[in-house]
């Protein structure tokens, strides 16, 4: 299935350390004539780490999508009904964003985006980003995975001696996780090493 003509919504959370990983997804999401409408969590636009400014994400997700960013609820929710989306995507999706997610709360713009994708019976693609998936998280984890038209970027352990409970989403396969998921297919395995060997 070609995702040519396509609009996906792309939510970023604040895994910061993440994002180099998903910006070359979200350029090839765009190089194949996806539409990509870009949404973020307050966190992102906000915050100040050593991976850089908030508002330097921002504009170059824009300068990436063409589209300003989506960076309140009131924004978000005509995504639902009035202008809905052929899929949502979100990568990085942090364990705070994935913890909420999984128990039905909406308190940021990316939330709120899936959620309404969600009621249109649309594909939700997470690429997960934490630090205690097999901890606390792993509960709200597998109620995700459990749940109807959610699908998951294969993930795994990121550094598996000094952070076990740590697993993280091999964002290369994002594209083919979106098509698969738009056919309701889960790409498999969905449990892989983190990085793929390479002989």
């Amino acid at each position: 299935m070609s995702l040519k003509g396509k609009r996906i919504g792309f939510g970023l959370t604040g895994s910061h350390c993440t994002y180099d990983a998903v910006f070359p997804e979200i350029e090839k999401l765009v190089q194949s004539g996806v539409e990509v409408i870009p949404i973020v969590t307050f966190t992102v636009k906000n915050t100040e780490t050593r991976f850089g400014k908030g508002e330097d994400w921002v504009q170059r997700i824009e300068d990436l999508t063409g589209h300003k960013v989506i960076d309140s609820i009131v924004k978000a929710e005509p995504l639902g009904p009035k202008i809905p989306l052929d899929c949502m995507v979100i990568a990085p999706l942090t364990g705070v964003s994935m913890s909420k997610f999984a128990n039905a709360m909406n308190d940021s713009p990316v939330l709120m985006a899936a959620k309404a994708t969600l009621r249109n019976l649309k594909p939700i693609v997470l690429g997960i980003s934490t630090n205690d998936a097999l901890g606390l998280n792993g509960v709200n984890l597998m109620r995700l995975m459990a749940t109807k038209n959610i699908y998951f970027i294969p993930f795994g352990q990121d550094d598996p001696f000094k952070k076990p409970n740590s697993m993280v989403a091999r964002m290369t396969l994002l594209s083919e996780t979106v098509d698969a998921a738009m056919n309701g297919i889960q790409i498999q395995p969905v449990l892989v090493e983190r990085y793929q060997n390479v002989d």
